[in-house]
């Protein structure tokens, strides 16, 4: 159980990198390069931002969870 779990808050953890990573910054961020500038001079890069931000939103709550839980695992183990 403790392996499953941290495999899998490793997983979350590099999307939740890759996540804000992506994000907009005040300057051109990495979502440029995957489509984010070329949307925005079109207009529709608001729902791709507030898709973004709802994924990486959820994300973070998955995150949470999984920390909470491997705590109270390694807690019951002692």
């Amino acid at each position: 159980m403790v392996i499953a779990l941290s495999i899998a808050l490793i997983l979350i953890s590099v999307l939740m990198i890759v996540l804000v990573l992506l994000h907009k910054g005040k300057g051109s961020g990495l979502s440029d390069l995957f489509g984010g500038g070329i949307s925005s001079t079109y207009g529709g890069s608001s729902v791709v931002e507030k898709n973004l931000d709802r994924i990486t939103i959820v994300a973070g709550g998955l995150w949470f969870t999984l920390i909470v839980a491997l705590g109270l695992v390694l807690k019951n183990l002692n």
